[in-house]
């Protein structure tokens, strides 16, 4: 018997994946992201694996992507032309190894040394063309389609320079098996038609400027692109085509007259005739093989000319990949190994208000655990009000989450036609959640605050953030040690973490006087400290450390802080209206004055910022995005300001440079929308040398 839910369930993703889909490949457009839509796909595979009983003739499981357009004459494809199932595990690969193993006798598996070896190669995000080929001259050129009937795109396609209308031989190292390849009536060559990143971006940067379509991605544009009816409009696009299979015998895809034994041969003879093929791909012996070349292409997938979004892995001996077969849509013998997704799919179990250092409250969605950016996740934040009512989310609600680099996981789109009707509308609270005082909200009342200062969730963030890195930054005093120190009444606020003595850390439940001796060494280590820093450390409304840096190179001390004049704040550079009233009220605030009369009290000692000499970039900003490998974002900054420069955490048209890493977030796009040059980290490293 299977659950009701479970039915539903796969209904709903049905539907939602056909819509999806349509969307996608007839009407080049998608209102999700592919790796979202993966997801929907692979959940419903993982159900009707479950439940075979639930598998339809009409599943999206069963049938290659994608529908003829009638604008173009329609191409029957013999062979067919395939898609590939996903895996998005080392699990997930392991499992398809043991279901290869089980369909194939022992002895065809081991007779022959390289009968069970891997061949991996990039998995390109382009479109999938046919090309066919007679006595060795370019006669069509088709799209996948459905995989059984694509469109006739002939004209377009012999606009792109990499693909050759007669086939010829090139190289001084030409094998027998490409000279019977040439010697066929008919030869068909599969690969992928592409645009790359910087054709992406130059593409987009002049339809914004008539004002029409932008391409979401590389793959839309390259689709887009090659049902121009137009082949002058794909001429000025650049496409490009990469070879990944050959035919030379109608029915038998990867096996044919030419003899060719297996996949990688197919690379070399495709090179011998002229086509561009993926420079990576790889025989692996075994799968720990392949998983060292799925991890080495994810971590310099960012510095690709094209978009790839995962690995192609095949059984490399074409007799064995032919006797595996194909099931449904998909071949046995070969698999798309994806990469960790940036998105993904889950369900809203709850939605919970946290109340931050400066008594915001904000919503946060606890979610079904899931797997994004190699990291699992179970909580994405939904920034305020505004928000919620944007995304109209519930509790309940399947949604797609997303993270890029170390950008905290937020909640991307509801999928509104999973519903049930069980869904829960959410709330924001009248009154705070922990002291329960009622909370005041913005001038645009968007933003809601706790202003009772002795709310102990304010007091507990306060001191948190107090001895975090960008602040006093005290070894061994994490949060659960602060809470601890807190529930004993050992300290009221941070100020009186520098009156505390080894005796009384060490009578503490799961301390000893080692870790007290410690915590007390740090903690007198941590009493000098910087202006930025310390200004960081109180906790004012509205000041994060590029502004705190600000503050502190231009005024130079506390006391000249403490003293100025709002109007003299508002001369600090980036500094507006709402800053410096926060900056003012604060050092102007009878609480504030006592509490810094107090750290200096117990021997906390401010520096004085020195006045800056010029550098080689005096007059330049930077704004760093995506993960660096060579150093930290935050080693990165401090280079820049050692060099006389500054850095945002905000991207506008004032800004010299954003320096662009992997996984890089909404302000590479917004530096492109602006066009403010952007810098690799090669780049960068060559600006500082």
């Amino acid at each position: 018997m299977i659950p009701k839910n479970i039915r539903d369930r796969v209904a709903r993703l049905r539907d939602l994946i056909n819509k999806y889909r349509y969307q996608y490949h007839v009407e080049n457009k998608l209102e999700i992201s592919e790796v979202a839509l993966d997801a929907l796909k692979y959940e419903l595979k993982k159900l009707e694996d479950q439940y075979p009983a639930l598998i339809t003739p009409d599943s999206p499981t069963q049938r290659v992507e994608g529908k003829a357009l009638a604008r173009f004459k329609k191409v029957t494809h013999e062979p067919r032309m395939l898609s590939l199932e996903d895996a998005f595990s080392e699990n997930d690969m392991r499992d398809w190894e043991v279901r290869l193993k089980k369909l194939l006798p022992a002895r065809l598996a081991l007779r022959q040394a390289g009968r069970h070896e891997y061949f991996a190669e990039l998995k390109l995000d382009g479109l999938a063309i046919s090309l066919e080929y007679q006595g060795g001259i370019l006669v069509r050129a088709s799209t996948r389609g459905d995989g059984y009937v694509g469109e006739d795109i002939t004209a377009n396609i012999k606009t792109i320079e990499s693909i050759p209308l007669k086939l010829e031989l090139h190289g001084t190292e030409v094998s027998a098996l490409a000279r019977k390849v040439l010697a066929q009536s008919r030869v068909e060559v599969r690969g992928e038609a592409l645009i790359s990143k910087a054709g992406l971006k130059a593409i987009n940067h002049e339809q914004q400027k008539k004002g029409e379509k932008i391409y979401a991605n590389a793959r839309n544009l390259a689709a887009g692109s090659l049902r121009q009816l137009d082949p002058s409009i794909v001429s000025a696009r650049k496409p490009e085509f990469l070879a990944y299979d050959l035919i030379v015998e109608a029915g038998s895809p990867r096996f044919g007259e030419a003899g060719q034994e297996c996949h990688s041969e197919e690379h070399e003879i495709l090179k011998s005739l002229g086509f561009k093929t993926d420079p990576y791909a790889s025989v692996c012996k075994t799968l720990n093989d392949v998983f060292h070349f799925h991890k080495k292409i994810e971590s310099v997938r960012e510095k690709f000319l094209y978009e790839i979004d995962g690995v192609v892995v095949a059984i490399n001996n074409n007799a064995v990949f032919k006797q595996l077969g194909v099931i449904g849509k998909a071949p046995r013998g070969a698999i798309a190994y994806k990469f960790a997704p940036l998105e993904a799919v889950t369900k809203v179990e709850n939605i919970v208000i946290q109340v931050g250092r400066t008594g915001v409250l904000t919503p946060v969605a606890y979610l079904e655990p899931v797997r994004v950016g190699g990291v699992t996740i179970s909580r994405a934040t939904l920034h305020n009000e505004d928000e919620i009512k944007r995304l109209g989310i519930r509790i309940g609600d399947s949604v797609v989450v997303g993270r890029a680099g170390d950008v905290i996981p937020d909640v991307k789109k509801v999928l509104v036609d999973l519903r049930t009707g069980h869904e829960r509308a959410f709330h924001m609270p009248l009154k705070c959640p922990v002291c329960e005082e009622r909370v005041v909200r913005d001038g645009k009342g968007i933003i809601a605050r706790c202003v009772n200062k002795k709310c102990p969730r304010l007091k507990q963030e306060v001191v948190y953030h107090f001895v975090s890195k960008h602040a006093f930054d005290i070894d061994g005093l994490g949060p659960q040690t602060i809470d601890v120190l807190l529930d004993q009444g050992l300290i009221q606020d941070a100020a009186d973490i520098f009156e505390l003595k080894e005796g009384d850390i060490a009578v503490l439940e799961r301390f000893g006087e080692k870790s007290a001796k410690n915590i007390i060494e740090a903690i007198s280590k941590s009493k000098k400290i910087s202006l930025p820093r310390f200004i960081v450390a109180l906790s004012i409304l509205h000041v994060g450390e590029e502004t705190a840096r600000d503050l502190a190179s231009y005024f130079g001390s506390l006391e000249h802080i403490m003293k100025a004049t709002q109007d003299q704040i508002l001369e600090v550079r980036n500094i507006g209206d709402i800053v410096a009233s926060s900056v003012y009220n604060y050092f102007h605030d009878a609480h504030a004055i006592k509490y810094i009369s107090k750290l200096q009290w117990v021997g906390v000692i401010v520096s004085h910022e020195k006045k800056k000499k010029p550098g080689k970039f005096t007059g330049l900003s930077f704004v760093f995005t995506g993960e660096l490998e060579t150093m930290s974002r935050d080693d990165a900054k401090a280079r820049v300001r050692d060099m006389g420069g500054v850095t945002s955490e905000s991207v506008s048209k004032n800004i010299s440079y954003v320096v662009v890493g992997a996984s890089p977030g909404s302000k590479y796009v917004r530096a492109e929308r602006l066009g403010v040059r952007i810098l690799s980290e090669k780049e960068f490293l060559n600006l500082l040398q």
